[in-house]
């Protein structure tokens, strides 16, 4: 473990971006801020850790709303996530309610020294930053050490209590709110998951009237029939086979995302039921083992397939893909480490970022998966996970050709055809891509944000338009029709930290919470893991061992690459026979040059003091 005392106070750098959102269009200055505790959430909205960190921030802003404010300030990844439409659309999306810096050229991100997606920085009420920790799992020591600053500024009489800066914007009255994805029932009905009204809508065949709501529109977890059941921003469903639903008393499996729950719907009369998942999200360290689906804590699953027997599910929060049983009732891992990266071959022992989307093709042999982080369309046959298209982490664009040179931007969704060829919902590139004999090109584009694509009963593509809050029909043809070919090529535009050739020392940086320690009741309490893309990159140091430093030796004869760090830390209650514990783990993709003259220290804050 790296830790040290800060050895002087750190006065925040101001907040400097392009634009402000949910202040009424006012801009907002660490003056305007003075007196309150503030915590910088630096964020970015394709990252599915950031909006569990979203979750997190929820109760303590309510708990806190007279002395704390939340500042989201958005640090895009994405090309896409630089317009400032896309960014105003996913602040309502996830319902985002505190102010939002529109950062996209990272001006605040380096000058906070952020890392990873996401940080949070710590700004007590005279504009000192105390405190910066990397990834989830933090609520329960910023609650700690809000009422620490809380109780030690209202002594020193440095404390302002009142409202914060939030201004909310107008509501929507769309009947569909950023809908996410589609399933197309047997009668021909269209089911969409309705994820900012947290419901799903049924259409009739024309996938735009109205049919019935099943849920009340409001966050939230309730069983029951369609006028009192409640979901929390759902998105995949999957159809269970005839005999199976008749088995287990439900047609229909859904992901509700933030509940980190299944559920299961019964089309007869709208009935939801909680099959899986225990309503906490999963925070170990490592695979989980096979357990009873509703003692097993999931993480944002985001979509469903019936494949080989049992329903996969696209375990975005961890990166893997995890099987569930209806029958059986359990659940348990299929593919994946829970390190966000690119990694064919036999699974479970692969690697995967952000899977977001599924379809089986029409044989039942392939699984097709939109791997959104690695903007890439993947597939497991016979046991072993390919990718078509895809690079990796930051490299993204919009280009067709063969699948290989091929590049995507983000995709959510995904449609496996009879004819063997397969339609890509590239959400960030606002097209519908189709993958068939190796090459890729696209279908359509001017879309706003798809999310999915599916087939209708007439075997018209219908085609989730998430931004639009609708469900549209391509064009009769489209598939048949040739299309302009894209040759648009991009990275993720993120300084690379300039390191030395030879040993680098990697220190994460941790300090527990407030009143706690850290916790070595099941063995060490610290975890870290490293590799490298490309793994040429490591000559030495690579690996999993107990201790948060670790000396790494760079080969001199690789430019550039991306280091892969995983760290955990468990923590808990100091002298308290039943005490809070926890799990503090961050996933960095760290893009580095070796360069004459680079650094031989490499510090990653996981949680620590302004000053470490």
């Amino acid at each position: 473990m790296s830790s040290s005392a800060p050895q002087a106070p750190v006065r925040a750098p101001e907040l400097r971006g392009r634009a402000w959102l949910n202040t009424g269009g006012r801009t907002i200055t660490l003056a305007d801020l003075r007196g309150k505790i503030v915590v910088l959430d630096f964020w970015t909205f394709c990252c599915v850790n950031c909006l569990h960190v979203l979750d997190e921030l929820r109760p303590l802003e309510k708990r806190f709303k007279d002395v704390l404010v939340v500042i989201g300030v958005h640090s895009p990844k994405f090309e896409h996530e630089r317009d400032p439409q896309a960014l105003a659309a996913a602040v309502e999306r996830y319902g985002v309610h505190h102010p939002v810096l529109d950062d996209p050229e990272l001006i605040t991100w380096q000058q906070y020294a952020a890392h990873a997606w996401p940080t949070l920085s710590v700004i007590d009420p005279t504009g000192q930053l105390v405190a910066s920790m990397a990834g989830e799992g933090h609520a329960d020591g910023l609650s700690r050490l809000v009422e620490e600053l809380a109780v030690a500024h209202e002594a020193r009489g440095t404390l302002r209590r009142g409202d914060g800066p939030y201004v909310p914007p107008p509501a929507a009255t769309t009947a569909l709110r950023f809908p996410g994805k589609a399933l197309v029932t047997a009668g021909g009905a269209t089911l969409v998951s309705d994820s900012a009204r947290h419901s799903l809508v049924e259409l009739n065949a024309d996938a735009a009237t109205v049919r019935r709501r099943i849920g009340t529109g409001g966050r939230g977890r309730a069983d029951g029939p369609p006028d009192t059941a409640t979901f929390n921003e759902p998105q995949g469903m999957c159809a269970l086979p005839a005999s199976v639903a008749a088995a287990v008393g439900y047609d229909i499996v859904v992901a509700d995302t933030v509940n980190h729950l299944l559920r299961g719907v019964r089309l007869a009369d709208g009935v939801v039921t909680t099959i899986a998942g225990a309503g906490r999200q999963w925070r170990a360290g490592g695979s989980a083992s096979e357990g009873a689906a509703l003692d097993t804590d999931l993480s944002s699953p985001w979509d469903v397939a019936w494949y080989e027997g049992k329903v996969i599910i696209a375990m975005a929060g961890i990166h893997q893909l995890w099987w569930f049983k209806p029958a059986a009732g359990t659940v348990g891992v299929y593919a994946g480490t829970t390190v966000e990266a690119l990694r064919d071959g036999p699974i479970p022992d692969v690697w995967m970022a952000q899977p977001s989307g599924l379809s089986v093709s029409p044989d039942g042999a392939r699984l097709w998966i939109a791997d959104s982080e690695t903007s890439a369309l993947r597939h497991v046959t016979d046991g072993v996970l390919h990718t078509v298209v895809g690079q990796g982490l930051f490299d993204f664009g919009h280009a067709d050709g063969p699948a290989d040179q091929a590049l995507m931007q983000h995709p959510l969704g995904v449609c496996a055809l009879a004819d063997g060829s397969v339609l890509v919902a590239d959400t960030y590139n606002g097209a519908i891509r189709r993958y068939a004999d190796g090459a890729v090109t696209t279908v359509d584009i001017g879309l706003a944000e798809p999310s999915d694509v599916a087939l209708a009963a007439d075997g018209s593509v219908l085609v989730v338009e998430s931004a639009a809050h609708r469900v549209v029909r391509l064009a009769p043809g489209a598939l048949r029709a040739a299309s302009a070919a894209h040759d648009v090529r991009r990275r993720t535009e993120r300084p690379a930290t300039e390191i030395g050739a030879g040993r680098v020392r990697l220190e994460i940086v941790f300090s527990a919470p407030p009143g706690q320690k850290l916790d070595n009741s099941y063995g060490p309490p610290t975890r870290l893991e490293v590799s490298s893309s490309p793994p040429e990159l490591l000559l030495g140091g690579a690996g999993v061992g107990p201790d948060l430093t670790r000396d790494l030796l760079i080969n001199p004869e690789v430019e550039s690459g991306v280091l892969q760090v995983v760290a955990q830390a468990a923590t808990c209650d100091l002298d308290a026979e039943h005490g809070v514990c926890n799990l503090t783990r961050q996933d960095w993709g760290v893009p580095v040059a070796v360069t004459t003259g680079g650094v031989d220290r490499l510090a990653l804050i996981l949680r620590g003091l302004a000053a470490e």
